[in-house]
C-alpha cells in the first residue's frame, strides 16, 4: 500500500500498518519538520494551562493577531489566523471562488484539491527539470485572472525570484502564496510578500506556524490579505476554530528568537553537508532554499520511488514518494533535513539500496 494514502508524508500508522514497525521507532523523513523540535516554551505552556481548556478560546484570536502585527509591522485587521495553513488554503479559495486558477507543477497537493471543491478549473505552469524547477513566467501565465503558488515551492523547496513576484504583482492578477517555509530562510523578510498582501486588494499570503516551530498536531497557521477580504474570510470560518493552547503557544514562539536563529545557521550547514553526501552516492540533488531536498535517481540505479521507498522502510526510514506530484515521475523522492546522525544513518540506508 502506499505510505502516503492520504496525500501528505508523515503518516506513521500507516507506516505502522504497513510494516509492523511501531510509530516510536521510524525515523521519519517524510515530512518536513524542524527537527529541533518544539521550543521548551511550548511544552511549559501545556503544563502550566491544561486546566484552562474549561474556557472558550477567543473567536477574534486577539493575542496572537496583535504579536503577528507586531512581529510583521501590519495592521491586525489584515491578519486572520487558522486552524494549521490546511484550513486558510480552503477558506481563501472558498471566498475568491476563482474560475481559473493556474498552479506551478509540481506543487502542494492541496492548492488544487481546494480549487476543485469549488468547480474551478486549473491551469498548469510547468517547472522544468532542466532549469532546477525555477518558477519561469511567460505571457499566458500573465494574462490569467488567479495564481496560487508556493513560496517556496513543495517539494522542489525554490523560492520564486524576486523579479517574477514583482511582475506578477504589477500585472494585477490574484495572487496567492503559501509562505509555509518562509520562516527557514535566515533573510525571510527580504524574500516574505506579507508587507505587499497586507496593503493590496489582489494579493494573499499563507503562513504556517507548524513547520518552523515542530507542532504540527496543534495546527496553526495564519493568513495576510486587504482587511476586506480578512472581514469576507471571517463570516465563513468555523467559529473557534483555533483552540485555546494552539493561540498561547502561537504568541509564546514569536519571542524565541534563539531557536529561530540556531535553526537557520544550523540548516544552511547541514543543507550543504547533506546535498554534497547524497550526490557523492550519484543521485540528482536540486537546489532548495528550505529544509527539504527533491532528489532523483538516475535511470542506471535501476530502481522507482516504490521500490525505493519500501527498501527503506525496511530500514525504518520513511521518505516521500514524490511521484505522487503532478509533473514528476517515479525517479523522485523527497526527503526532509535532519541532524548530522539521522542524516549519517540515511545515507548508510540510501547506499545500500541504491548500490
Amino acid at each position: 500500500m502506499t505510505l502516503e494514502r492520504y496525500g501528505h508524508g508523515g503518516d506513521l500508522r500507516s507506516a505502522t500498518e504497513a510494516y509492523g514497525q511501531p510509530a516510536v521507532d521510524w525515523l521519519d523523513y517524510s515530512s518536513n519538520m524542524n527537527p529541533w523540535g518544539p521550543p521548551d516554551v511550548v511544552a511549559h505552556i501545556m503544563r502550566e494551562h491544561w486546566r484552562e481548556i474549561t474556557r472558550y478560546p477567543d473567536p477574534a484570536v486577539r493575542g496572537l493577531r496583535s504579536k503577528l502585527s507586531e512581529a510583521y509591522q501590519i495592521p491586525m485587521d489584515s491578519i486572520i489566523v487558522g486552524n494549521g495553513a490546511a484550513e486558510l488554503i480552503d477558506l481563501v479559495i472558498r471566498v475568491l471562488c476563482p474560475e481559473e486558477t493556474v498552479l506551478a507543477r509540481p506543487s502542494f497537493s492541496e492548492y488544487e484539491e481546494a480549487v476543485h471543491k469549488t468547480g474551478g478549473r486549473i491551469s498548469d505552469l510547468l517547472l522544468r527539470a532542466d532549469q532546477q524547477f525555477e518558477l519561469k513566467i511567460d505571457s499566458g501565465i500573465i494574462a490569467s485572472r488567479n495564481v496560487f503558488l508556493g513560496h517556496p515551492n513543495n517539494p522542489t523547496g525554490r523560492l520564486i525570484p524576486m523579479p517574477v513576484l514583482n511582475e506578477l504583482r504589477d500585472s494585477g492578477m490574484g495572487l496567492i502564496l503559501d509562505e509555509a517555509f518562509m520562516d527557514f530562510l535566515p533573510d525571510e523578510k527580504d524574500h516574505s510578500y506579507i508587507r505587499h498582501a497586507s496593503e493590496s486588494e489582489h494579493i494573499v499570503v499563507i503562513r504556517s506556524m507548524t513547520k518552523f516551530y515542530a507542532i504540527p498536531g496543534i495546527r496553526l497557521g495564519f493568513l495576510v490579505a486587504h482587511p476586506q477580504l480578512i472581514r469576507r474570510m471571517k463570516v465563513i470560518q468555523t467559529q473557534w476554530s483555533v483552540n485555546y493552547l494552539a493561540q498561547l503557544i502561537g504568541e509564546a514562539v514569536l519571542d524565541e528568537h534563539d531557536y529561530a536563529t540556531t535553526t537557520r545557521a544550523w540548516l544552511v550547514e547541514e543543507r550543504a553537508w547533506l546535498t554534497g553526501q547524497l550526490q557523492v552516492l550519484g543521485l540528482i540533488v536540486y537546489p532548495s532554499d528550505v529544509n527539504f531536498l527533491l532528489i532523483s535517481m538516475p535511470k542506471h540505479i535501476g530502481m522507482n520511488v516504490q521500490q525505493l521507498q519500501r527498501a527503506m522502510a525496511e530500514r525504518g526510514i520513511l521518505i516521500r514518494d514524490a511521484s505522487l506530484f503532478q509533473g514528476l515521475d517515479t525517479s523522485y523522492f523527497r526527503i526532509a533535513i535532519r541532524f548530522r546522525h539521522d542524516n549519517e544513518r540515511l545515507l548508510k540506508a540510501l547506499k545500500e539500496c541504491v548500490s
